[in-house]
């Protein structure tokens, strides 16, 4: 995988995180998972995820 792809698909990861957590907690409507605690969980771990790809794209090859 290149790092640019590890970069976009890292920001794609973190800004669904974000999405399924502001769903946990309520702040966007709409969906099944509004209001859920597990994805006051989730949604953060995912971020995490995301922002290791970003980190790894920025320090260079394998």
């Amino acid at each position: 995988m290149t790092d640019r792809t590890r970069l976009y698909i890292g920001l794609a990861v973190i800004v669904v995180g974000l999405i399924w957590t502001g769903q946990g907690l309520g702040w966007i409507g709409g969906s099944f998972m509004t209001g859920e605690a597990v994805w006051v969980l989730v949604g953060p771990l995912v971020a995490v995820a995301g922002a290791l790809l970003v980190a790894r794209s920025r320090r260079g090859p394998d």
